[in-house]
């Protein structure tokens, strides 16, 4: 799907890391929300209250998921999951376009 119909769009972005990670809120009629954003090159550690999960569009990153002492590759086209109330932590290459939805 390349775009979202009849959904709300908060206005107010979502900014983290000095700016280097940007997002915003997009709420569908469901009740289920998603976020649309960019990542710099860098390194990030997140925190999550819902199950989360992340899809590349763009760039390239490496994540490392919780309970897991490895970093896995992942592209543009790729996506992963991360469970409810966990910490992940990601080394963003080149600058990354993504979609995470939250899954209540």
């Amino acid at each position: 799907m390349s775009e979202f119909t009849n959904v709300t769009v908060v206005k107010k972005a979502n900014v983290y890391f000095d700016g280097k990670v940007t997002s915003r809120t997009v709420l569908f009629p469901d009740g289920s929300k998603k976020t649309l954003g960019v990542m710099l090159p860098g390194e990030y550690s997140f925190n999550t209250a819902d199950k989360e999960i992340m899809e590349i569009l763009s760039g390239d990153l490496e994540v490392q998921l919780p309970g897991s002492a490895t970093w896995k590759k992942i592209k543009a086209g790729a996506q992963f999951t991360v469970p409810a109330k966990s910490k992940f932590s990601l080394k963003v290459a080149s600058v990354t376009d993504y979609i995470c939805s939250f899954v209540k």
